[in-house]
């Protein structure tokens, strides 16, 4: 096994356990795009923002997938 795969069995059990977050739609997509353009305009997109749209989606232990 190269070292490779051993780093991609790794990652997948990492992440054993957590539940899976589903992608909003396309449509939840270009709201949220939207909104946080319209909010980056205003000088009024903060850290915690993104936070409340993307949070979800940040793995706990950070482990990079690239």
């Amino acid at each position: 096994m190269s070292d490779f795969e051993k780093e991609l069995e790794a990652m997948s059990t990492q992440t054993e356990g957590e539940p899976e977050v589903s992608l909003p739609s396309i449509e939840e997509q270009r709201e949220i795009a939207q909104k946080l353009k319209q909010l980056e305009a205003e000088g009024k997109l903060t850290p915690e923002i993104l936070e409340q749209y993307f949070g979800k989606f940040s793995e706990k232990n950070a482990a990079p997938l690239h």
